[in-house]
């Protein structure tokens, strides 16, 4: 087992943003002093997070160390290019004597979606094209690609090459089977990142991505797993408790409050097209990013004091449509307003869903919906 630190240097209490570099090239020092395996940093595109190029810090972090791993966490590739995304990274590789490594993500935010000029309608296909894209890169030094939503490439030379000769590049997920299947699929090593919520809640994720990896031919156990949580260290729990619980509970509740303001952009044009009964959105908000990747089913738990009302229906992927109950999809949403329940939960994927039918964690997914 490895151990390391991810970090999305927040700008909290006032802080400088040039105080907070110096601090976050001094935390990668001391972690590497220390022994621990990686430093990986996220990249952001709002004022209350410091980086929005992992890899140019990580370059001067490279600078300043000597052994622990390099790492994004995450890259936000649907919304970069994977050629620039490999060519930085080899020089990071490059300049740190092969300690450079991508987690390709999504991201938790969308705010570099309109920065870059991307649709959030295409939010699947976009990481799908691009890890394509970026792996094919890694893999050789001359490219022929073509998709929807980049130009193509034609026998197009990528350089510089890293030292290692295979550049590693995890998937970086926050919950979706389809990310996972994705992974394992492809015998990529897979990243979790935990929010919120016990550990032990995703280990089923870990079986889905294992089972998947097996199915493609791939050894699950060469294919490394990692999980990113938030952690405090203390010398006791109530020493931890008082400097760390305000202000990661503030935290929390800033990023969950504003979530309602940018889940919508991408819930919007995805239901409009999925569900058009959905349409126009604007009765509500979601309160928290759930829709990441195409589960192929959905199960809406809302409780009432009958019981908990239960809404199902099916994704066809295919077809990009919600059946047969996308009437009852926008229904329950719907329902649960007008009947005064200001949350319900949602349990996501396939098989996985039908497994847990005759025992339900009402806590695995909840969704607050506000009136505006």
């Amino acid at each position: 087992m490895e151990l390391g630190l991810a970090t999305f240097a927040d700008l909290a209490g006032g802080v400088e943003p040039a105080q907070r570099m110096r601090e976050l090239i001094e935390e990668a020092e001391l972690a590497d002093q220390l022994g621990l395996d990686v430093f990986a940093i996220g990249e952001h595109h709002r004022p209350d997070f410091l980086v929005s190029s992992p890899a140019v810090v990580l370059a001067a972090v490279a600078m300043r160390t000597e052994r622990i791993r390099l790492s994004s966490a995450v890259t936000v590739l649907s919304s970069d290019d994977p050629v620039r995304v490999f060519q930085d990274f080899a020089q990071l590789d490059l300049l740190s004597g092969g300690r450079a490594e991508i987690m390709a993500g999504r991201g938790s935010f969308t705010e570099s979606f309109p920065l870059f000029g991307y649709d959030l309608d295409d939010y699947d296909e976009l990481y799908a094209e691009k890890l394509d894209l970026l792996l094919k890169i890694r893999d050789s030094e001359h490219v022929t690609w073509s998709g929807r939503l980049r130009p193509s490439l034609l026998d197009a030379g990528v350089w510089p090459r890293p030292l290692q000769g295979k550049l590693p590049i995890w998937v970086a997920v926050g919950g979706s089977p389809p990310s996972v299947v994705r992974a394992g699929t492809l015998g990529l090593p897979l990243t979790i990142a935990i929010i919120g919520g016990q550990p032990a809640r995703f280990a089923p994720l870990v079986e889905l991505y294992r089972a998947s990896a097996r199915s493609a031919q791939h050894d699950p156990l060469e294919m490394p797993v990692a999980i990113n949580t938030h952690a405090f260290v203390g010398a006791s729990t109530a020493q931890a408790d008082a400097a760390f619980a305000a202000p990661y509970l503030a935290m929390m509740n800033r990023i969950d409050n504003s979530k309602g303001e940018f889940s919508d952009e991408v819930l919007t044009p995805f239901l409009k097209r999925v569900c058009p009964e959905m349409a126009p959105l604007k009765q509500f908000y979601v309160n928290e990013l759930w829709l990441e990747g195409a589960p192929a089913a959905w199960l809406l738990v809302i409780p009432s004091d009958l019981g908990p009302m239960i809404y199902n229906t099916t994704y066809d992927a295919d077809k990009q449509k919600l059946s047969p109950g996308a009437v009852s999809f926008g229904m329950a949403i719907r329902d649960a307003i007008a009947e005064g329940y200001p949350s319900f939960n949602l349990l996501r994927g396939g098989e996985e869903y039908k497994r847990r039918m005759g025992a339900i964690d009402a806590d695995l997914f909840r969704i607050t919906l506000t009136r505006v």
